[in-house]
């Protein structure tokens, strides 16, 4: 996949950082070609466009003892839909928000730290969301494949 703006040496220092954002500038020039410096400037041009955004730490939640990891596909009338956005971004416990097309106007995941937790999301937040029109809620019982970033 080609994305303007990107050159073919970007595209290998991206895909480099995204399978381990911790690669050092000299590891990342041998395997492209460059020299540390070169690879630092071109790292900082990326993250000056906006390009790279972030760098992260991914924590796997099932390997944590009594986490619990659901997802919600949630309907609201239009009129509260941005209250809706607004009250959810709020809350601690959810670490995703897309808007999506099709009936569910939402797509929320939530990491709890036991089920004690997202019952109370459930109970106290979810279920009383403004204008909730459809609520369907999924448990994550494994991580099977989980890609972060774009694939170039």
């Amino acid at each position: 996949m080609f994305l303007d703006g990107l050159d073919e040496l970007d595209q290998k220092i991206v895909n480099i950082l995204i399978q381990n954002a911790r690669t050092s500038y000299s590891e990342i020039g041998k395997q492209v070609g460059l020299s540390r410096v070169a690879v630092k400037m071109r790292i900082q041009a990326l993250e000056e466009r906006g390009i790279i955004e972030e760098y992260t730490t991914v924590i796997n939640p099932q390997k944590l003892g009594g986490a619990v990891s659901c997802y919600f596909e949630i309907e609201t009338s239009p009129e509260t839909f941005s209250q809706v956005t607004k009250i959810l971004c709020q809350n601690d416990t959810i670490t995703q928000i897309y808007r999506v097309t099709g009936r569910s106007k939402l797509h929320v995941h939530a990491v709890a730290a036991d089920a004690d937790e997202m019952e109370r999301l459930i109970c106290e937040v979810i279920d009383r969301l403004p204008g909730l029109l459809e609520l369907n809620c999924n448990t994550i019982l494994s991580r099977i494949k989980d890609i972060k970033g774009l694939r170039l």
